[in-house]
Formats: C-alpha cells, structure tokens, sequence
C-alpha cells in the first residue's frame, strides 16, 4: 500500500501545481474586473451586465473548482507527509494559504455586491486588493522552494 501511495505522490503534486495555476489566475484577473466594473459601468447598464456575466462565470466555473481541488490535494499530500511540521515554512506556507482563501472568499462577496447594485467600493480599492494574492503566492512559493525559515 505504500508504494501505491508513495507512487500517487507525483500524481497529487502535479494535479496540486495545475489547480493553483488556476485558482492564482481567476485571483489575478477578478481584481481587475471589479477595476473596470467599478470605473465604467453603471448599475444596471448592459456593460454591468456583461460584467457580472464575465465576473460570476470566472468566479463559480475556474475560481472554487479550482480552489477545491487545490486544497483537497494539498490536504491530501499532507495526509502522506509532504511537510516537516517542525519546519516554519509549512505553518508560512498554510496560513497563506488560508489568507488567499480569505481573499478569494472577499472576492465572492464583493461579486454578490455587484451583482445586487450595491457595490460601494472605488477602482482603486480593487486596484490595492489586487496586490494581496501576489503577495501572498511570492510567500507561498519561497517558503515552499527556498525554504528559508
């Protein structure tokens, strides 16, 4: 039973890297949306619309699949003993994770708010927010290749 599990690492793993490309993708590009959602449609307009198309498919079709299967495989590599616990960089490395689903949840809500015309928030709130998945995918990905904690 080991060698079968130790032989589905790499299958995990690959599947792990695919999943967060995408997640890392619809996180980039949904900020933008709301950028653009924000500064040149006004409620109820055909440009809101085809906003709220774009933003909801992006959101519910790419995003919380990917997200999903992101940390099903996480967990799952961690359920085979993918990280030393005695290390920092696997505690840097999950609650940046939890922060980028946090980020990914205040997208949902701020989609939901579009969505129901009661969007408050400027583009350059969008803009600001679109730095926090960066930030936390160069922690994420130091603390995983490099591992300097």
């Amino acid at each position: 039973m080991t060698d079968l599990l130790n032989g589905l690492y790499p299958w995990f793993k690959a599947i792990h890297i695919m999943a967060v490309i995408a997640w890392m993708a619809g996180l980039f590009y949904l900020p933008r949306l709301f950028v653009y959602h924000a500064e040149r449609a006004s409620v109820g307009s055909e440009l809101d619309h085809t906003f709220q198309v774009m933003e909801e498919k992006l959101l519910r079709v790419i995003m919380n699949p990917a997200m999903i299967v992101a940390w099903i495989a996480g967990l799952i590599m961690i359920g085979m003993g993918a990280f030393d616990w005695g290390a920092v960089w696997p505690w840097v490395k999950i609650v940046s994770v939890i922060l980028m689903t946090a980020a990914h949840g205040w997208m949902g809500k701020r989609r939901r708010e579009f969505a129901s015309g009661t969007n408050t928030r400027s583009g350059r709130t969008y803009r600001l927010f679109n730095e926090v998945p960066t930030v936390l995918m160069l922690l994420i990905v130091v603390a995983v290749v490099v591992k300097p904690f």
